[in-house]
């Protein structure tokens, strides 16, 4: 699943893109993407003819911030990511008018819903499993869906700062990996960017939380920082399905430092990287450097 380095990347690229279109038409194959606050029915009609006035990250949401105070959320899921482009229909599939990766690599053909700019530019999203969620409402009745008001704090806010991370830890309890990842915890860390924060930070995944003393906890902090920037610089990372909005992998899988690297020697002690399962996610740690 896109992280929040993928998602700030794809967020990134479609503000150079898109800002400023009108839709003017959309498209899917998959009826069930397509949710409006007012009914499904209602989607297209909330939809055409409204301009894109900005485009923002919430955790793992794209929104789409639109005329008449709508917006359009999109959540990638799993197996999703936006791209940008032309496309023609052809023999029942979407192919890219431009060569290149959005023609070329198999985790980009997969065009399951796509928008039509009333200039001739498209957006499309590519989905090999179906799982990405769309919605469409007025902006009030989105940002009150359930799942959307429970998202913890953004960790690059500008308000994120030490004493709010040490005060989410004042009694949490549990294993530190799956506290990480907790979206209603801190917002848009998943498997791969826990993983390497941990390893960074030099803490066993099994590590309780109420264990950290203050001086962990800075280490923690400044990791989750380095991390997800570095992530975002590189441009997210491709490890299976994530590509930017151009079709394009991202670096950071070329240079982690822990995440599905098992067996291989850590970068910092030389010693075999091992995996376990915690939460039921795999999990890669260093065993002389992150000792419990």
């Amino acid at each position: 699943m896109p992280e929040l380095p993928e998602v700030e990347t794809i967020v990134q690229g479609l503000r150079r893109e898109v800002i400023g279109k009108t839709i003017g038409d959309i498209w899917t194959d998959w009826p069930k993407y397509l949710k409006s606050s007012s009914g499904e029915k209602s989607f297209k009609k909330n939809l055409i003819g409204r301009k894109i006035l900005d485009i923002k990250r919430r955790a793992k949401n794209i929104i789409f911030y639109l005329s008449g105070d709508y917006v359009l959320l999109v959540h990638q899921k799993m197996t999703g990511h936006l791209m940008v482009g032309k496309w023609e229909l052809a023999n029942g599939k979407w192919e890219s008018v431009k060569k290149g990766p959005l023609a070329d690599d198999w985790a980009n053909i997969y065009v399951r819903f796509l928008v039509r700019f009333s200039d001739g530019a498209m957006m499309a999203l590519s989905d090999v499993r179906r799982f990405a969620k769309i919605v469409c409402g007025r902006a009030e009745e989105v940002f009150g869906l359930p799942d959307f008001k429970g998202l913890g704090p953004e960790p690059l806010a500008k308000d994120f700062t030490f004493k709010k991370l040490k005060d989410l830890f004042q009694n949490k309890k549990g294993k530190i990996k799956q506290i990480l990842m907790n979206q209603s915890f801190i917002s848009g860390i998943g498997n791969i960017y826990a993983d390497e924060i941990l390893w960074f930070s030099k803490i066993h995944p099994l590590t309780r939380a109420e264990n950290l003393n203050e001086t962990k906890l800075k280490i923690l902090y400044k990791a989750i920082k380095f991390i997800l920037i570095k992530a975002i610089k590189l441009r997210g990372s491709s490890i299976d399905d994530y590509r930017d909005v151009y079709g394009e992998k991202g670096n950071y899988s070329n240079t982690r430092y822990v995440y599905q690297r098992t067996g291989e020697k850590c970068r910092r002690c030389g010693t075999m990287i091992k995996k376990i399962v915690v939460g039921g996610r795999g999990t890669h740690y260093c065993p002389k450097c992150q000792k419990d």
